[in-house]
């Protein structure tokens, strides 16, 4: 979903909210519910905390602790999806975002199953290894890799060591995603043969 289809869906005009997630208006209530009900979350993760001392800084400055719990919006805990994003940008109404991402040591529970996104996806590991399938590929990546692919090119990213990773990332557009939900009918990625037409696609910003 993007800022323009939530703008459909909630009956909100984008502009008008874009300001509103930016903290430069103060909305009804009755358009507070219409956008909460049309991400299906809680109205409190559209209208997050700001503080800052001015204006500017709390239109732009994200404090860590006011970070917004992306998860939340996937309608998935990290024990499901393997790790815990963050939103670090000040706002979604951009052309692209920022989030970071916690993956807790692996248990086995969590299937590597390939998904593919509209536009671009740019990856920065800051601590721990994290493995990488990008189609039949599987590549390590440890701390101070990057990687920077197609959103359509059918990729996972997962941590297979016995410590936590983190990772930073940036994605074109701005999309808000509503399911990490596989297809039906699909199989998790197999490192030793094509993804082909078993490739597992999901949404994740």
């Amino acid at each position: 979903m993007t800022l323009a289809d939530l703008a459909e869906a909630s009956s909100v005009s984008l502009s008008h909210l874009s300001a509103i997630e930016r903290g430069a208006v103060n909305p009804s209530l009755d358009k507070i519910n219409l956008i909460a009900d049309a991400l299906a979350v809680p109205a409190a993760w559209f209208f997050t905390t700001r503080s800052g001392s001015g204006p500017l800084e709390r239109e732009h400055v994200v404090r860590a602790e006011n970070r917004r719990n992306l998860n939340l919006v996937y309608g998935e805990p990290p024990e499901k999806s393997g790790y815990q994003d963050w939103l670090l940008s000040s706002s979604i109404g951009g052309e692209f975002y920022m989030g970071i991402s916690d993956y807790a040591p692996d248990a086995g529970l969590v299937p590597d199953l390939l998904f593919t996104r509209a536009g671009e996806q740019h990856v920065l590991v800051l601590e721990g290894e994290l493995v990488l399938f990008l189609e039949s590929e599987v590549i390590t990546l440890r701390a101070g890799d990057s990687y920077s692919i197609p959103g359509e090119l059918p990729h996972h990213i997962s941590n297979k060591s016995d410590r936590p990773a983190r990772a930073v990332w940036v994605n074109a557009p701005v999309i808000i995603p509503q399911s990490l939900s596989p297809t039906t009918g699909a199989k998790p990625a197999d490192p030793t043969t094509s993804a082909g037409d078993g490739t597992v696609r999901r949404t994740k910003p």
